[in-house]
């Protein structure tokens, strides 16, 4: 099935300096808003904290559920209304420094039907508690999954593509290992996979593993986008999210994998033709697989952002803003930084 002509020639690498413009405010601002919060806003899942879901025997507003909570010493506590929006389902979070009671959610449940007179179904009534120490290294161990999977596909690409299993191979391994030894002696994680993800890009270069590098900075890109939108509309980063993140990764790959199969393919047969010119016939040879693969990915994810309710809203958000970015950079990002190569040379 073919929604697009196959003899179509849109000048993409053209407009290569107009999508480089593009992204970079995307990035800035990503950067920017990260900046303006604070960093990311961390779920309990990695902040540590209490989680509560409640359901009440009659609605009541969330005001009244806030002072409730106040009265017994948790003010401040998050306060967010779920399911059909009936005014009886609530999901209440707690910081850390405020969930150190022992019998807290016998407190939360009594406070809330003493503070708005309502009482609260047992049965619905769930409590979750994750310590902070657990949740910073939850938070580490999924910094540290992403760099690794990141080193992984460089190698994956690198071998299939320029056949330099054994550059890469030892490349990757020697920046896990420094990276290991680096988290063993308490280096920030943050600042570490920043100072490793620009060592790697450097020695890309250096390397001249270009075709890796097309796949790492679009992957960067994507989740750099994906992790700003997520800071500007100040929603929570939780596991779901980082498997979402991972999700996004892959996707994205996949879409750069098969354009860079296809310009590989074409600079054996058209070897005579300017680089310039192969990469965009690649890019629009490849452009109906490309959007009839996102248009159906999407109708899935937007189904899911629709109707998936409130617990999986923000996975289907990320994974709708993921599958835009990805498609994207697999047009405009990926493929165009071959191109420097050629300046290069």
């Amino acid at each position: 099935m073919q929604i697009i002509k196959p003899d179509v020639n849109f000048d993409f690498v053209g407009r290569r300096k107009i999508a480089y413009a593009v992204s970079l405010i995307l990035i800035l601002a990503s950067i920017a808003s990260l900046i303006a919060h604070g960093g990311p806003k961390y779920g309990i899942d990695f902040a540590g904290g209490a989680e509560v879901l409640v359901k009440l025997d009659a609605p009541v507003t969330i005001a009244q559920v806030k002072s409730a909570l106040a009265d017994i010493g948790l003010k401040g506590s998050s306060v967010q209304e779920y399911g059909q929006g009936l005014g009886d389902n609530y999901r209440i979070l707690v910081a850390a420094d405020q969930a150190t009671s022992t019998d807290l959610a016998e407190q939360i449940k009594a406070g809330i039907a003493s503070g708005t007179g309502v009482g609260v179904d047992d049965q619905s009534f769930s409590f979750e508690m994750v310590g902070p120490q657990v949740g910073r290294d939850l938070r580490e161990k999924a910094l540290l999954a992403m760099f690794f999977a990141l080193l992984f596909i460089t190698v994956y690409i690198s071998g299939r593509f320029e056949l330099k299993w054994f550059i890469s191979g030892a490349m990757s391994a020697c920046l896990a290992l420094a990276v290991y030894a680096l988290h063993l002696v308490n280096l920030g994680i943050p600042m570490l996979m920043l100072v490793a993800l620009i060592v790697t890009l450097v020695l890309f270069w250096f390397l001249n593993l270009k075709y890796a590098m097309g796949a790492i900075v679009a992957l960067i890109h994507d989740v750099t986008i994906t992790v700003g939108l997520f800071s500007l509309f100040d929603k929570e980063f939780t596991l779901p999210i980082i498997a979402a993140l991972l999700t996004i990764i892959g996707y994205s790959l996949n879409d750069t994998i098969i354009v860079f199969d296809r310009i590989r393919e074409n600079l054996r047969k058209h070897h005579r033709d300017p680089l310039t010119t192969i990469v965009n016939k690649s890019v629009n040879q490849t452009l109906s697989r490309t959007v009839l693969t996102s248009l159906t990915t999407l109708l899935v994810v937007i189904i899911l952002f629709v109707l998936g309710g409130g617990i999986i809203h923000d996975f289907a958000f990320a994974l709708l803003v993921g599958v835009l970015v990805g498609t994207y950079s697999s047009i405009f990002v990926a493929s165009p930084i071959l191109l420097a190569w050629q300046k290069r040379k």
